[in-house]
């Protein structure tokens, strides 16, 4: 499978050079998105090639196609060729998503109107000033000198121009070693961040993801909670474990609780809760801060054990009691959010390493205790757990085992015949329903099977 990552370079030389560069390409594709729109109709049976053709052909001069009908080189005097072909495609895409979306809305209203219901979602509209970033192609606006230094044509004194400049290689290393060894390299974009400018250069590689058999797996199963970020255990086949890892940000949550009810009061005082832009920047950096420290420390854990898998629960709609409001609300949302983030953030990191990501039905995996006892009693404030045979166990790190364990019990069941796998449910019922399975069910299964 192909991995893309992108590699974020601050410019530390020129920086006020680049704002009339955005702007006139800004301009440019405002032009070609109302040109694009006028012209839709005659767009609609062509393929991508033949619009751009099509396109460029009634809005650019040469000696060979001296009548147009929209003049684009009148205001916009020697825009470079590469950059005007990537504005022509990037306003065909918002113009083609634009009608997309207008034929949806129309169906939702038609369907609406038909059951005698009102209809109140506003027709999408087409952005015409638009806030996009121009792509620097090689050797017509891109030449790299070597690593930190290069030169760009910018829009510069009513003109198109080369100039020098310096960038960053920071996030181009992970430690003293090049992270993009093995990676096509593509051409850059230029990225305006509040004041300072950034250059995004995507890197690609091909990934063979492992090949192992279910009988030499190892899985990594991770149980995402409130108290500790992750817990993480390491199980084979045969429903050993191998190892386990508690993963936890007690300062950084501290912390991020304390400007929650910073915010929180706040919002008391001014009645506005949204527009606190010191108070979101801070959450947001914490938050940001827990999430790459719990995926870097899983997928270690994964690398360390030489795991093949890593397997969470699907969580699905977040789902609050009604009586949670203000502070303790905002809190539960974020941990919430942070989850879903975690999750995908492992998988795309996981791939990277040629480790596989899967997920399974999470209904159970915290009720049930591991060793098949039954429905155990939780204490939500130490994350400790009572089974029912009078065992204390930790409830996350008990989950983790369920969560890997229902990785192995349904690739082992699913190729089955149905006669063959009525026999092994007859012989263990608790097969019979997956959301009662348990490490002590694969244990089961492994026997019978």
């Amino acid at each position: 499978m192909k991995i893309v990552k992108t590699a974020k370079l601050k410019i530390i030389t020129h920086t006020k050079n680049f704002d009339e560069t955005i702007k006139i390409y800004n301009q440019a594709l405002s032009f070609y998105i109302i040109v694009c729109e006028q012209e839709y109709i005659n767009l609609q049976d062509k393929k991508s090639k033949e619009k751009l053709k099509y396109i460029e052909s009634i809005t650019h001069r040469t000696a060979k196609n001296k009548n147009i009908k929209y003049d684009f080189d009148k205001d916009f005097y020697k825009f470079p060729s590469y950059l005007r072909r990537a504005v022509i495609m990037e306003a065909l895409g918002v113009i083609d998503s634009h009608f997309s979306r207008l034929e949806i809305w129309e169906e939702k209203k038609a369907k609406a109107v038909s059951k005698g219901k009102r209809f109140h979602e506003k027709a999408p509209k087409i952005n015409y000033q638009p806030n996009s970033f121009p792509t620097l192609y090689k050797d017509n606006m891109w030449n790299k000198i070597e690593e930190g230094r290069a030169k760009i044509k910018v829009f510069k004194n009513s003109d198109w121009v080369w100039i020098d400049i310096e960038y960053s290689t920071k996030s181009l290393k992970s430690g003293q070693k090049y992270r993009f060894k093995n990676f096509k390299e593509f051409n850059p974009m230029l990225v305006k961040k509040g004041k300072k400018y950034f250059l995004h250069i995507s890197y690609e590689t091909d990934v063979k993801l492992n090949s192992t058999p279910l009988k030499k797996q190892r899985v990594i199963g991770v149980d995402l909670g409130l108290t500790n970020s992750a817990v993480c255990s390491c199980i084979d086949i045969d429903g050993t474990v191998l190892d386990r890892l508690f993963i936890n940000q007690p300062k950084e949550k501290d912390q991020l609780s304390h400007r929650v009810n910073k915010l929180s009061k706040a919002k008391r005082k001014s009645g506005i809760f949204n527009e606190k832009p010191n108070h979101w920047r801070r959450i947001n950096n914490l938050q940001k801060f827990i999430i790459q420290d719990t995926v870097d420390k899983i997928v270690e854990f994964a690398i360390k054990n030489r795991a093949d898998v890593i397997v969470f629960e699907y969580l699905g709609k977040m789902r609050l009691p009604h009586n949670t409001f203000g502070a303790k609300r905002l809190r539960a949302k974020l941990q919430f959010w942070a989850k879903l983030k975690i999750q995908q953030k492992v998988g795309e990191k996981a791939h990277s390493f040629g480790i596989r990501y899967s997920r399974v039905i999470a209904r159970g995996t915290s009720i049930y205790a591991y060793d098949g006892s039954g429905v155990l009693k939780r204490s939500y404030k130490r994350d400790i757990a009572t089974f029912a045979n009078g065992k204390i166990y930790h409830s996350d790190l008990s989950a983790s085992y369920n969560i890997a364990s229902r990785y192995f019990t349904r690739a082992i069941l699913k190729p089955l015949s149905e006669k063959s796998r009525l026999q092994v449910e007859a012989k263990v019922p608790q097969l019979v329903d997956r959301t009662s399975h348990t490490l002590s069910s694969l244990i089961k299964l492994r026997e019978v099977a």
